[in-house]
């Protein structure tokens, strides 16, 4: 048996010890270089990074804008394959304490076998999976014994078109936290109309939602990370930080560097 199931998931840990000012990084496996994946995490954690978010590279990735888009094609050209990354990841948990999740998209996963992939990231230490393209009634009726036996969390979505009873649904279903994506639009576009995201916002806070919320999309700075905070729980930051990589040869300096302008 794997031995993160006998432990609480670190999700869960993360949120009872810190309420506020969360912050959680997404980046995409395999990028810049092919072996910066657990480099990457090592830094981030350093740094003081929360949570990561590890990006499985996709073909198609329709839900993510262009950088995330640009990131997934230049892993996959490196060569990053779901057994790859697994491979990398391998033993990381004897240097890293803090939740990290996988995100992806769900053809990958059923191509490599759902079952094979829930026991396997169990068992290397990962705490939950963000897949976007999964549709709730799927998960509901055909995963959800699956990920709860392997102590998986499963984090799913809200966008500002999502109904106050289908929030409470998607809040039921899922567990860990409710990723609250910040407009309609994909990951690193324009920000959305202030006014709008407020009344958004504080429509998640009147629903007293059991699940802590993390607000994402659209966040590059201290001064957007500090919005989403007074709304929720914390920030989740991805095409910024994709870039600052990208452009930033030196990880172990340029990282922290980064985390310290979000965070003051």
């Amino acid at each position: 048996m794997p031995n993160n199931i006998a432990m609480a998931n670190r999700i869960d840990e993360l949120f009872k010890t810190k309420r506020d000012r969360i912050l959680s990084v997404y980046f995409t496996a395999g990028f810049p270089k092919l072996e910066d994946t657990v480099p990457v995490i090592k830094a981030l954690q350093k740094s003081g990074c929360d949570m990561v978010e590890v990006g499985m590279p996709f073909s198609d990735p329709l839900a993510d804008g262009p950088v995330i888009q640009q990131s997934s094609t230049k892993a996959l050209a490196n060569g990053m394959t779901i057994k790859k990354l697994l491979e990398q990841l391998k033993g990381f948990r004897g240097q890293i304490n803090m939740p990290v999740l996988l995100m992806g998209y769900l053809n990958p996963v059923l191509q490599y076998g759902i079952e094979k992939f829930c026991a396997e990231i169990s068992g290397i230490g990962i705490d939950g999976l963000i897949i976007p393209d999964m549709p709730l009634n799927v998960y509901n009726t055909q995963y959800n014994s699956l990920f709860e036996k392997h102590n998986l969390h499963n984090i799913l979505l809200i966008t500002p078109r999502t109904s106050d009873a289908r929030i409470q649904e998607i809040e039921k279903a899922g567990s860990g936290f409710i990723y609250a994506v910040s407009s309609s639009s994909t990951t690193g576009s324009a920000a959305a109309d202030k006014t709008a995201q407020e009344t958004y916002f504080n429509r998640l806070k009147s629903l007293k939602l059991r699940l802590p919320v993390m607000i994402g999309f659209g966040i590059s700075n201290h001064q957007q990370f500090q919005f989403a905070c007074s709304y929720a729980q914390g920030g989740i930051i991805g095409t910024a930080f994709i870039k600052h990589i990208e452009q930033n040869g030196d990880l172990q300096k340029s990282i922290p560097l980064f985390i310290q302008s979000i965070r003051s």
